[in-house]
């Protein structure tokens, strides 16, 4: 079968059962859209900025177990994708993005709508590739799917000029990939599981810390089996929310700088610390220094060598995928017939829960204003815990993480280790286009919404019944928060005083657009929101401008040093 390059490049896609392409076309891609247009299996989303399309795929790709895919032109349309693959690379979301590029000829020449799209993305990419033949296309398509969504996940980008998607040749999709320089280690080391689990068994102050690892390799199961055999107190990061059951009485709540006091004190003073997927980052366990000085075993799983004993020195190294992991370490306690020293546990409890008598996510409630944690604590009411919530970056985030209880993994989508705003309503997007009859919320602010609030009109062509709740404070929050307890009040810069109403805002694009001032109507306005079935809702809630989130660990510090409330300043 002879076909463009063009065409390769789709019926590719068609054998990797991709169902959505999120993109925006021009001039370096218009025969690839020309073979998009000849065909039905392969639905392509038109997002109105190239950010947003990579966001979108992103989004796509977290609420599923899917590599989510897009398609870019040359030039600004690669350029504006940036900070999209970033985003997905920070957190290994596994991505295909396709990128036009000028006729190989004018590659170096200064050409119309040309970037070295390849040395752009490079530090941002778990791998790129330039296509310079048109008989290349279908097996590095097909490496580009295989390096995506296996070992640690991340985005792959594949940049094919504009005439090597003209070039016709004989199609043919490989079925298998064979990478010398690439084969991840998949089971970990039995003895080194054999002596972590001995090391567990043996604990009389445990502690589980898990990350965004256990959601990639989809052994949240596997975790809550192996969390509840062995009776341990455990925590789950910011990108990790979900893998265990948030309503479950061993979860902690989340670790770090905005992480409960109870599972931050059990961090800090446990002897045996089991870390899951998680890479010990500056936000978790703040400084490394302080966080040395207890002393404790570590034993580290990650799929990825290069994250353990990057910032924290481990014990017992595991390299392997999680799920399998897990697997063996379940079989190994349960082989053995052996448990923890039920006494030692029960102690170790004790303490655990007078940290947890703290009640530190406790909040002055008001009738006279909104306060932000009171309308995440309505969404999960109202959405019955089981909405797909995705959030932008700031105090929202803090507060859709701290407040909306997560029981179930690829349910929370938000930019962990980027922090990117503007991510929100894409990521929304993708997920609501992945699951068509689930719940999807976006928690996000006034200053984020608009860095991709184009998409409403995306929303609207797509007809995406996304219910957007905006904590409206008329400040960039985060920034004024750390202005407020670390500049000397001094706020430069980071109040919005040029707002559009935004319920009107979203109704001129088609939508639904709610303004609501008084807590009284807090949950009826979500009510009436998600009853809307088939409509976007945008619900702007004017909040408390003061607010601030707590717990808090300031930068430099260390876990046992929070700021539990304004009291503690």
């Amino acid at each position: 079968m002879v076909l463009s390059g063009a065409e390769i490049v789709i019926r590719c896609l068609q054998e990797e059962k991709v169902e959505y392409v999120f993109g925006y076309p021009g001039g370096a891609v218009l025969f690839l859209y020309d073979a998009l247009f000849n065909q039905d299996q392969v639905r392509h989303v038109l997002v109105r900025h190239e950010q947003a399309a990579v966001h979108a795929a992103d989004g796509y790709a977290r609420s599923t177990q899917s590599v989510g895919v897009a398609l870019v032109t040359s030039g600004p349309g690669a350029t504006n994708a940036v900070t999209g693959i970033a985003t997905a690379y920070c957190d290994s979301v596994p991505m295909v993005i396709i990128s036009g590029q000028v006729p190989t000829a004018a590659i170096g020449q200064d050409a119309f709508q040309e970037v070295d799209t390849v040395g752009i993305t490079r530090p941002c990419v778990k791998h790129n590739f330039l296509v310079r033949d048109v008989k290349d296309i279908a097996p590095t398509i097909k490496k580009a799917f295989h390096l995506a969504r296996t070992g640690r996940p991340g985005p792959v980008l594949v940049d094919i000029p504009k005439d090597v998607s003209m070039h016709k040749c004989e199609f043919s999709y490989p079925d298998k990939v064979e990478m010398r320089s690439y084969n991840p280690v998949v089971k970990g080391h039995q003895g080194q599981i054999r002596k972590a689990v001995q090391l567990l068994l043996e604990a009389k102050r445990p502690m589980i810390y898990t990350g965004g690892g256990v959601i990639l390799s989809d052994a949240a199961e596997q975790l809550t089996k192996l969390t509840r055999l062995l009776g341990f107190p455990i925590t789950n990061t910011l990108m990790g929310l979900g893998a265990y059951p948030a309503s479950d009485r061993q979860y902690l709540g989340m670790p770090g700088m905005h992480g409960t006091y109870e599972a931050n004190m059990s961090m800090h003073f446990c002897d045996v610390l089991l870390a899951i997927g998680a890479r010990f980052d500056d936000r978790v366990i703040g400084n490394p220094d302080h966080f040395a000085e207890e002393p404790r075993k570590i034993i580290h799983v990650d799929i990825d060598p290069s994250s353990i004993s990057k910032r924290v020195k481990v014990d017992l190294p595991i390299v392997g995928n999680v799920r399998d992991v897990l697997d063996e370490m379940i079989s190994q306690i349960e082989a053995a017939n052996a448990r923890p020293n039920q006494e030692a546990l029960g102690a170790w409890w004790k303490q655990v829960e007078e940290w947890r008598s703290r009640d530190c996510m406790k909040f002055k409630n008001s009738d006279e204003i909104i306060k932000p944690q009171y309308v995440v604590q309505k969404l999960w009411e109202v959405t019955g815990g089981d909405a797909f919530v995705t959030s932008d970056v700031g105090q929202h985030q803090m507060w859709a993480a701290q407040y909306y209880r997560f029981d179930k993994p690829r349910r929370w989508l938000n930019s962990g280790g980027l922090g990117t705003m503007g991510v929100g309503l894409p990521y929304a997007m993708g997920a609501q286009l992945a699951h068509p009859d689930a719940q999807v919320a976006c928690v996000t602010g006034e200053a984020s919404i608009q860095m991709c609030i184009q998409e409403l009109s995306t929303c609207k062509q797509f007809r995406l019944p996304i219910k957007i709740c905006n904590l409206n404070n008329r400040y960039l929050g985060m920034v004024r928060q750390w202005q407020q307890l670390f500049h000397g009040g001094r706020y430069s810069e980071s109040y919005m005083d040029s707002l559009p109403d935004f319920a009107k805002l979203a109704e001129s694009y088609g939508h639904v657009g709610i303004r609501v001032e008084r807590p009284s109507d807090v949950e009826g306005a979500l009510r009436e929101a998600f009853s809307r079935k088939n409509d976007l809702v945008f619900l702007d809630f004017q909040v408390d401008q003061t607010e601030n989130v707590y717990p808090m660990v300031q930068g430099g510090k260390g876990l046992t040093e929070m700021i539990l409330s304004a009291e503690d300043l």
